[in-house]
């Protein structure tokens, strides 16, 4: 394990955080492709009823579970990244007292 892969992972955390952040304000740029088509789906659907003067219930419900489950998908991306760092810090302690233990001291 080298900082590098320490520092690699905290940037992933990062950004995976602010993907978070951005979902949970109802930005849709940290949204995958079909995440994007399904949320484009849902505003056409919801904007034709509108325009027609039926009601919308049904598309902002589909665009409110899109949004939970983007958001449930980086919170899973982030504890995978969360325990993989973990490893890798757990993983080096260990290899460190190995080396310490075989020493003179």
């Amino acid at each position: 394990m080298g900082n590098s892969d320490l520092r690699r992972l905290d940037r992933e955390i990062q950004a995976t955080t602010k993907k978070l952040e951005a979902v949970r304000r109802g930005e849709s740029w940290p949204l995958n492709g079909s995440e994007r088509r399904a949320m484009a789906r849902a505003l056409a659907g919801g904007s034709y009823r509108a325009a027609r003067g039926r009601s919308t219930a049904g598309a902002e419900e589909q665009i409110d579970s899109l949004g939970s489950a983007a958001e449930m998908r980086l919170t899973a991306e982030l504890t995978a990244l969360h325990g993989e760092r973990q490893r890798l810090i757990t993983e080096a302690a260990r290899d460190k007292a190995k080396k310490k233990s075989t020493g003179w001291f």
